[in-house]
């Protein structure tokens, strides 16, 4: 019986409980999406490129120059 009410309240639209107030939280992957989508990359499959050590580095590396990034900073930055 209690399984009955519930689907009922879901399909009627009357939840027990209220959904918090504001936007989502922004979730680690949002943020490379969103950093993908700047570089002109939003529709690639980065979860494989990050599996793939190699290819992931000459991503990296043509992504910054791309950006125009100095190969110091690239060090620091892919160390």
């Amino acid at each position: 019986m209690g399984k009955r009410r519930d689907v009922y309240r879901v399909l009627v639209g009357k939840p027990d409980r209220k959904s918090p107030l504001g936007r989502p939280r922004r979730r680690w992957e949002d943020n490379i999406n969103m950093d993908l989508q700047e570089v002109g990359c939003g529709g690639m499959d980065w979860f494989k490129v990050a599996q793939d050590r190699d290819r992931c580095q000459a991503f990296v590396k043509t992504v910054m120059n791309h950006l125009g990034v100095s190969q110091n900073e690239g060090k620091f930055l892919a160390s």
